[in-house]
């Protein structure tokens, strides 16, 4: 077994940086914890992940063996040991399994929705007696990807949209107090569900007509324009003479894109709410995971239809409860005891297998808001 060397390289500089900034010697760490998706690990521990995107999607093993840290090439102490968490399944890694010990979905009563959103969104649910766990296929418009002015939460990056206030109708939050560059994750999902809110995007994801968006929303009709054949709604424009293609805008498109994501994560979400008989008002909390998670606005998410209907005070940023997960387990052997006896007490289903999920789908592509 070698670890790949781009992976055990990163870990690696991880190591010295956390390390670096708690003022600690490697070499008096003796024990480490990795909670990392099912892909990562198997490339830290140099096993072949192909077979995870090949169906029947079958991982090598759900779990691994505690192994020296200095077998995945990190320089801490020579005997310190590497405790990996265990996946669950091919889509539903370590890094789950983690966030679950922290969120404690196997010891709390009451019904709970976990969702981590990504590329590969994570859903887990319990009702306080049964947990389930899926993977839904979302793509990569949550991470900035196959958006036309799409970009990672970096500097520049237009986070939070706020629209139709007579003062002010276009209020943007852009990290690093910058020039808007283009729109990252949580940015698309408020503009989407603002433009829901306002009535210029209709249930079907379809731009309102111009004289519609005139009669709704008269101070933001002039941002709906063209570029080229598709419709578009400028964000933000450099100077007022500016080429619509060369400003900060939502498409069409971009719509598109998230209307996919959104209905493969509430597909996932039904599916599982259907599987232990419950209704969308029996849950009675929902977090909401990993880094994304966190700058995701609660009403945003609600009107989408990317989590229930609920009140926004049962939505719970979560944060990064994986490295939350993984610290317990590094304190407490109990814990670490307790992940792995989340293999036994959580059922993953296979949305692949579900011959209705491409009919669930598109019933979940509208929006409601």
């Amino acid at each position: 077994m070698a670890p790949i060397a781009s992976a055990a390289a990163t870990l690696q500089e991880l190591t010295e940086q956390v390390c670096k900034d708690a003022d600690v010697d490697p070499a008096h760490v003796y024990e480490v914890a990795l909670a990392g998706n099912a892909t990562m690990t198997a490339l830290v521990l140099g096993i072949d992940p192909e077979p995870l995107g090949v169906a029947p999607f079958v991982m090598t093993t759900a779990t691994l063996p505690t192994v020296l840290a200095s077998e995945l090439g990190l320089a801490v102490h020579p005997r310190a040991r590497a405790a990996i968490f265990p996946s669950l399944g091919a889509y539903v890694g370590g890094d789950i399994v983690a966030g679950m010990l922290a969120t404690g979905m196997d010891r709390d009563k009451r019904t709970r929705l976990f969702v981590d959103v990504g590329t590969n969104c994570e859903i887990v649910l319990s009702d306080g007696d049964t947990v389930l766990a899926t993977a839904a296929p979302a793509g990569p418009a949550f991470e900035g990807g196959a958006i036309r002015c799409g970009m990672r939460a970096a500097d520049g990056a237009i986070e939070v949209v706020k629209l139709g206030d007579p003062d002010n109708p276009v209020e943007l939050g852009v990290i690093g107090d910058v020039e808007p560059r283009g729109l990252c994750g949580s940015g698309l999902v408020d503009v989407v569900a603002e433009l829901v809110r306002l009535g210029l995007l209709d249930s079907s994801g379809r731009f309102v007509p111009d004289h519609v968006a005139a009669e709704k929303v008269p101070a933001l009709s002039g941002r709906l324009t063209r570029i080229g054949e598709e419709r578009v709604f400028v964000l933000h424009s450099p100077h007022p003479e500016a080429d619509p293609s060369e400003t900060v805008y939502l498409s069409q498109r971009d719509v598109r894109e998230l209307q996919f994501a959104k209905a493969a994560i509430s597909t996932g979400w039904t599916l599982l709410l259907e599987q232990l008989g419950l209704q969308h008002d029996d849950v009675q909390q929902v977090l909401l995971a990993g880094s994304f998670g966190s700058y995701l606005s609660p009403a945003a998410a609600v009107r989408i239809g990317l989590v229930p209907k609920l009140p926004v005070l049962r939505i719970v940023s979560a944060g990064n409860v994986a490295g939350e997960g993984a610290k317990m387990a590094l304190l407490s052997v109990r814990e670490r005891a307790g992940a792995n006896a989340l293999l036994e007490e959580v059922e993953y289903v296979e949305l692949s297998d579900r011959p209705d999920f491409n009919d669930r789908f598109v019933e979940q592509l509208a929006f409601n808001g």
